[in-house]
């Protein structure tokens, strides 16, 4: 990202999106170590304090981020889509069994609040291309990314889409955040056990990404990256440490699902899945804006989701302000969210 930047805006973009990438992917690290606390809650029924909970998290993420090369990650992320697919199977036939929900609306009245928060929720989960130059960079040829990506945008429209009929179906307005908890107790506690893997793995891949690239900046000029001496494993072994602590720190701060979920999506994804794809397709085609009825369409789209960005981006920040000032002030850093 950093690179597209530098195209963009010279020096200025290169060191503006390599940070905003970087906080983008610490604040998904966030985000799972979240997401992980909220499993081993519904799994152990609230055993023990949150903070425990996040504290185990950040050791087994910390200790699964260890190899330098995305190779061995890739290994975890073949166990992570098992990990996540048994789990939301496990949910739909349980609630497709069970009915637990009032039965489904094709319209349903709602508010600014909680419109938006669903909206920042599917901007979410379609943002992991975050990652996807640092995916192509490693392979073997890169030439064969778009295979990959055909497929994986394949894949993951046809299981949100199956997924979430399926759920809001038979749970309703009654339905989980996250959805995994939709079934009932015993059911739920199985499919979040069986998607604990894939909550992890997923934060150590975001984390991955995170380190290499700053460990990248740091070793530029060097062979350090080739070299497996104390100077080359302590300095990633400590790079990694710091962004799963600042992450940690992050998620204690804000404990809520929905909560970091939307202020992801609204200060990063809204930008790097918008916005900053709306500015590159200007770049790339500056002066020939109106050259075809093509371009003319082309280009009003893209100056429409930079449009979006916008909209994403405040809206956002003030939906996911006032759930974390409603449901969660003075929660951060106590135990006192497990009651």
């Amino acid at each position: 990202m950093a690179d597209a930047g530098e195209v963009l805006l010279g020096a200025f973009g290169r060191e503006l999106l390599c940070a905003g990438q970087t906080l983008f992917l610490i604040f998904l690290m966030a985000g799972h170590l979240v997401t992980f606390t909220v499993a081993l809650n519904s799994i152990s029924s609230h055993a023990t304090c949150s903070m425990v909970f996040g504290v185990v998290g950040l050791v087994i993420s910390l200790i699964c981020s260890l190899p330098r090369t995305m190779k061995n990650i890739s290994w975890l992320s073949i166990l992570s889509f098992i990990s996540i697919l048994s789990g939301v199977f496990v949910t739909m036939i349980s609630v497709g069994i069970t009915k637990p929900g009032t039965g489904a609306a094709a319209t349903t009245k709602t508010n600014l609040y909680h419109g938006f928060s669903a909206v920042s929720n599917i901007v979410f989960s379609y943002a992991g291309h975050i990652g996807y130059y640092s995916f192509m960079g490693e392979l073997k040829n890169p030439r064969d990314f778009p295979k990959a990506l055909y497929l994986l945008q394949a894949a993951e429209i046809g299981i949100y889409l199956l997924a979430s009929l399926v759920i809001y179906r038979y749970a309703g307005a009654d339905v989980a955040s996250p959805a995994l908890g939709s079934a009932p107790s015993v059911v739920s506690k199985i499919a979040y056990g069986l998607a604990l893997p894939a909550i992890l793995i997923s934060g150590v891949v975001a984390g991955h990404v995170a380190s290499k690239l700053i460990y990248m900046r740091i070793s530029h000029g060097t062979d350090r990256m080739h070299k497996r001496d104390f100077l080359a494993v302590g300095s990633w072994i400590g790079v990694i440490l710091t962004l799963w602590v600042l992450a940690w720190i992050i998620a204690e701060a804000i404990p809520g699902f929905n909560s970091i979920l939307t202020l992801i999506s609204a200060l990063f994804a809204s930008w790097f899945s918008y916005g900053l794809p709306g500015f590159c397709w200007l770049h790339m085609n500056a002066g020939a804006y109106f050259v075809s009825g093509k371009k003319v369409l082309l280009t009003f789209i893209n100056v429409s989701t930079i449009c979006m960005a916008f909209c994403i981006c405040g809206l956002g920040v003030y939906v996911a302000g006032k759930d974390i000032h409603t449901n969660h002030s003075g929660a951060s850093f106590s135990c006192a969210n497990n009651a």
